[in-house]
Parts: structure tokens; sequence; C-alpha cells
């Protein structure tokens, strides 16, 4: 029975690996077209790709931007199974938050890869561990990470890679009612959205 649960696990997370990284590939395709109404946030969030870059992959000075314009989209720095991985963290920490409140949470883990002071990679940040044992993220610790994400999880990941590098250098988030950890009180406070307070 223990086999057969692993097994079922195993698959649910392929296949949301494979959802993932398919929604990726179908819009991925080198290169875009600006439609009316489109900014460059908008096209960074639809391809999971950091304003900064697109910009500096097309030699652009300013956001303006005009329908008709064609763009090279330059490949994401976070791998498909990376991005499911940041969205099973979001939906598990985030359930029930806001969306903004969802963005932001994917923003800690990109600020923490993209930070000295942490791992450099999305998953050592995720599974990261500290010297006297404890978890970097409570579902982690209990599994819930292992469930699968949702759209607006998916979707919060995406926005957050677009909006990389451009936010407050939020590393940590908490719950105020929740949290026992005095040193977290004492880290300098960025936003609060829905329950989470987000400090660096």
């Amino acid at each position: 029975m223990k086999n057969m649960k692993k097994l079922v696990l195993a698959s649910i997370l392929s296949l949301s690996v494979s959802m993932f990284a398919a929604n990726q590939e179908s819009e991925a395709a080198g290169t875009h077209v600006v439609q009316s109404g489109e900014s460059l946030y908008k096209i960074g969030v639809k391809y999971g790709v950091p304003v900064a870059a697109i910009k500096k992959a097309n030699n652009l000075t300013s956001d303006m931007i005009y329908p008709g314009q064609s763009f090279s989209i330059p490949d994401s720095t976070v791998s498909a199974a990376d991005k499911d991985l940041m969205a099973r963290l979001v939906y598990a920490e985030a359930k029930g938050e806001p969306y903004a409140g969802k963005v932001a949470v994917a923003t800690v883990i990109l600020n923490r890869v993209d930070s000295p002071d942490f791992p450099n990679t999305v998953r050592d940040v995720i599974y990261q561990i500290s010297s006297s044992g404890s978890y970097a993220f409570t579902p982690v610790k209990t599994g819930s990470i292992n469930q699968a994400a949702d759209a607006e999880s998916q979707k919060a990941v995406n926005e957050a890679l677009a909006f990389r590098g451009q936010g407050n250098g939020s590393v940590y988030f908490y719950n105020p009612n929740t949290a026992v950890s005095q040193w977290i009180f004492s880290r300098p406070v960025t936003v609060t959205i829905g329950n989470h307070r987000f400090a660096k």
C-alpha cells in the first residue's frame, strides 16, 4: 500500500510538471508580436521572463511598445520543473491569500536565489534546512508542498518572474498571528498583504 501511494504521488507530480511545461512551450515561440493593449509587463508574465531580460534582448531603452512590434523572447532562467516547484510552494503557503500575496511569496523565493545570503537555485532555496534542523518553509516539513498547484499559483510564479529584480527586496514572510520566532519580528517590514508580513 505504501509503495502504491508513492507511485500515485509520483504520477501526480510528474503530470503537474508536464502540464506546466506544456503550457510554457505552447506560449514560448522565440518571438512575440505585440497585440493591442499589451505591455512589456504583460508579455513578461505570459512567458515567465523578467521584463529586464526582454528589454536587454531587444535593446530597448524604455517600456514604450506598440502593436505589431516584434520581440525576441529570451529563454527563462528558471526551468519548468522549478516553476512547478515554486507554484506548489506558493499554493501551500498562500492558499486563501490574495493574489498579490501569492506573487509576493514567489518573489521571496526569487529574491533568496538572487541573494548571497541564501542558496542560488530555486530547489535549494525551497528545500533549505538550517544547521539547527529548521526548515526554511513549513510545507516542505509537512509534505503539503507535494500537492499540485492551482492555475492561480502558476500564474503568480510567472508574474513574480516578470517582476524579478524590481521589488523591495523581501526575503522573508510570516503570519504575525502564528509566528513564534522573536527574531522574525525584528526584520524590517516591506509590505503586509493579507495575513502575511513580508520583510528583509
